[in-house]
């Protein structure tokens, strides 16, 4: 057995700091005293595709990273483990535990999961070993993880059995109150700007410095057949963690973050708002691009026109958030948000953009990353 507080220790030697997860009983001891160090940073992740993508996006603003889960969630990381960190080449240290491990008694819906755990890590390519069970292995277990991650520039894995981290105490101050804004602008049903044009107008009015980190599809590929520059990201697979790579990217970086998010992958992980109006980083600006379409596939319609999505910022405590549906009101919106700290939101509608020939990023997905986070620093 090992005190977690040691594998904290050892983990930040080697400059791994940040850390994000969802808790799973076996965790308990690790995440308790990760949460309660005064070392470390944690955030609390709704989902745990989200947890990567925070990840992520705290390893573009230059941390190393660390990310918790329950074997059983694995599952909900394999989209973003394979379409972003794989792609963009983000390494972060995975720690998922061993639910429904062969021959050790759990509950039925862990049994399955117990018995292709290391097989669906291999599977992803990320390589895996046993979580150190002893203090002497602690060192050189992650000395093997992090030359693995420096070599491959790909998370590394440990699984970790039920009893091997002896007991921690949980100090972990409450979520704290937030106010709910009072949305600002409506819709007037006028006919929208094209999406283009109002990314146009948003990538010229943002602060000088920011960074912009465009969503999947369309979206990426018009502001990079706009610009393309060392502060933008564009996000090409991961549907709807742009905004959780966004969270993790302002906090740890001093510079504004704008996140250029669609109505289809803001509704798929719908839970990243919560954990960004629960983290209330202030240089983030989150922007929902609503055409009420998955317009890269074919036009499909998406659920977007009964969603209020600046009021569910609101709820989630965003600290400004407002509707826009043209482009006076659009610029409006935006240099309001700006005036004041974020989290903001801006809802905007707008019309498909309908480009011929629309070009794709001729730079690699690991090439945008690293100059993104060059960019950054």
């Amino acid at each position: 057995m090992i005190d977690a507080q040691d594998f904290i220790a050892a983990a930040s030697e080697r400059g791994i700091s940040f850390w994000t997860g969802v808790p799973c009983s076996f965790l308990t001891p690790l995440m308790n005293a990760v949460i309660s160090s005064p070392d470390t940073a944690y955030v609390g992740a709704a989902s745990e595709g989200e947890a990567v993508a925070i990840a992520a996006g705290a390893w573009l603003a230059g941390r190393e990273t660390a990310i918790m889960c329950q074997n059983s969630g694995l599952g909900n990381t394999v989209n973003p483990l394979t379409s972003l960190n794989f792609p963009f080449r983000i390494p972060t240290l995975v720690l998922t535990t061993w639910r429904g491990q062969p021959g050790i008694g759990d509950e039925p819906q862990h049994e399955l999961m117990g018995q292709i755990t290391q097989g669906l890590l291999d599977l992803m390519q990320v390589p895996n070993a046993p979580f150190p069970e002893t203090g002497p292995a602690i060192g050189p277990a992650l000395d093997t993880a992090m030359a693995r991650m420096g070599e491959t520039s790909l998370p590394y894995g440990f699984v970790l059995p039920k009893g091997i981290v002896a007991k921690s105490p949980l100090d972990q101050a409450p979520v704290p109150a937030r106010p709910a804004c009072v949305p600002q602008g409506d819709f007037t049903g006028a006919k929208p700007p094209r999406r283009v044009e109002v990314l146009d107008m948003i990538r010229t009015a943002v602060p000088s410095g920011a960074g912009l980190i465009a969503t999947t599809g369309f979206c990426g590929r018009e502001l990079y057949a706009l610009e393309d520059a060392p502060a933008h990201l564009y996000t090409v697979g991961s549907m709807g963690g742009a905004s959780a790579i966004g969270l993790g990217t302002a906090l740890n970086s001093d510079r504004e973050i704008v996140v250029l998010d669609g109505d289809g992958a803001a509704l798929m992980k719908l839970g990243n708002l919560a954990t960004i109006g629960a983290e209330q980083p202030t240089n983030l600006t989150h922007v929902i691009l609503d055409n009420g379409l998955h317009e890269s596939t074919g036009g499909q319609r998406t659920v977007s026109p009964g969603v209020d999505f600046a009021t569910v910022a609101s709820a989630c405590g965003y600290a400004f958030a407002g509707r826009a549906d043209t482009t006076d009101a659009t610029e409006a919106l935006l240099k309001a948000a700006l005036a004041v700290p974020g989290p903001r939101l801006l809802h905007l509608k707008v019309a498909p953009s309908r480009i011929e020939n629309l070009p794709r990023p001729k730079v690699t997905p690991e090439a945008v990353a690293r100059r993104f986070r060059e960019y950054l620093a």
